[in-house]
């Protein structure tokens, strides 16, 4: 190293060890080497966390570049500036002078640009006879050229990450979305299961991730909720098979029946058809009936209600029912609409659709007016509780939010 060709700054600034080195590593800039320096300036940009600065300081840097005469960075067209400091600050937005200096400290920390000071402390250029710049004092930004090969690649490297984040939060955001519906379609098939504890598990897996996940903790939550999501498909499949085994089994028993010449009577097979249907739909006295769901599903969905129970606690359908009946007056729902909703719905889901009521309260004008369309929904087939109970399950989750 040529100790003469290192400058020290003027006044009380100190001197560093990885100023020397910066100095070092400009001096061994390839004579021919070039690169576009708003080119340069977006890779700095894209490479600011890697480097370890702030956008303010990206501010005055592309300041100091505006004072470069070329577009192209290079030994031969000299690679130190010198505005004054109101100069420097008008181009960058009018920034206080104090703020400045603090930024232009943290650009030769990060080791992307050198003072070269002159013996006053001004800076300014020298010219020759023919006019062209002999000598300069001010600001090098020779250390940004010798790191510009660094700077790209630092750049491509959080591109890349980005990328590559962006899409596991893409994956996730599908995952949880084919989970979130399976679960439904279980509980609407009335599969059994603890699909209220699935759905729990799910929640408390997006609930862990922080507010802005990496690659690491994406990847770790998109495990786990894959995994879930492939069980649930799997008993989904398995209860898929077992009906068709059970069809074939059925048909088989009745093609066996109606060819046997000892059937004691014609109407026999007619009467357990009708029964077999009442009991897959759930008719009781012309009315269709919606499937009960799990008690602590319900409960999960609607912790309000579980203060209207019993002694201030909800252990049964029975402590449901109870608390329905204490809510149902509450909000001024007539016993007439809430005895029809039991005869059309059944009782523990006319109790659960209370608990939803009352969970949804300031989003709901008449509890009874809405308990009422409800029914007359259901009496058509048109209402299920599951996305019901679901929706507010995902509302009341600690945690829970979106993922992307």
């Amino acid at each position: 190293m040529q100790v003469g060709s290192v400058t020290t700054p003027f006044g009380r600034r100190p001197m560093t060890l990885a100023m020397v080195a910066n100095q070092v590593l400009a001096q061994e800039i390839e004579p021919e080497k070039s690169v576009d320096k708003w080119k340069l300036y977006r890779s700095l940009c894209e490479a600011r966390s890697r480097l370890q600065i702030t956008d303010r300081a990206l501010a005055v840097m592309n300041a100091l570049l505006s004072f470069y005469p070329k577009n192209e960075l290079s030994v031969d067209n000299g690679l130190v500036v010198f505005p004054s400091n109101a100069q420097l600050s008008l181009r960058a937005h009018g920034m206080a002078e104090q703020t400045l200096r603090r930024h232009l400290a943290v650009l030769v920390e990060a080791g992307l640009l050198s003072r070269k000071d002159s013996a006053n402390g001004k800076r300014y250029a020298r010219r020759d006879r023919a006019g062209s710049i002999d000598e300069a004092f001010g600001f090098s930004l020779a250390p940004l050229l010798a790191r510009a090969d660094d700077i790209e690649r630092l750049a491509d490297e959080v591109v890349a990450e980005r990328l590559h984040t962006q899409r596991l939060r893409e994956r996730l955001t599908i995952c949880s979305r084919d989970l979130s519906k399976l679960i439904e379609t279980a509980l609407e098939e009335g599969i059994a299961g603890d699909w209220a504890g699935t759905h729990l598990h799910y929640s408390a897996l997006l609930g862990a991730l922080p507010r802005k996940p990496g690659a690491i903790e994406l990847t770790a939550a998109l495990g786990e909720i894959e995994a879930l999501r492939d069980e649930v498909a799997n008993r989904l499949e398995t209860q898929i098979n077992q009906q068709k085994t059970s069809g074939n089994a059925l048909q088989n028993e009745r093609h066996i029946q109606n060819s046997n010449p000892d059937a004691t009577s014609e109407s026999e097979p007619a009467l357990e058809k009708k029964q077999e249907e009442n009991s897959v739909t759930g008719r009781h006295g012309g009315n269709e009936r919606v499937k009960a769901f799990p008690l602590n599903m319900v409960l999960s969905a609607c912790p309000d209600i579980t203060m209207y129970g019993p002694g201030g606690g909800i252990s049964s359908w029975r402590d449901l029912m109870a608390a329905a009946v204490v809510v149902r007056s509450m909000l001024g729902v007539s016993p007439s609409a809430y005895q029809q909703a039991c005869e059309i719905l059944g009782p523990e889901n006319a109790a659960a659709v209370m608990a939803c009521i009352l969970e949804r309260g300031g989003q709901i004008n008449s509890a009874g007016g809405y308990l009422r369309d409800l029914t007359r929904r259901a009496e058509k087939g048109e209402f299920s509780l599951g996305p019901m109970l679901m929706a507010l399950m995902r509302a009341n989750a600690p945690g829970d939010r979106k993922a992307g």
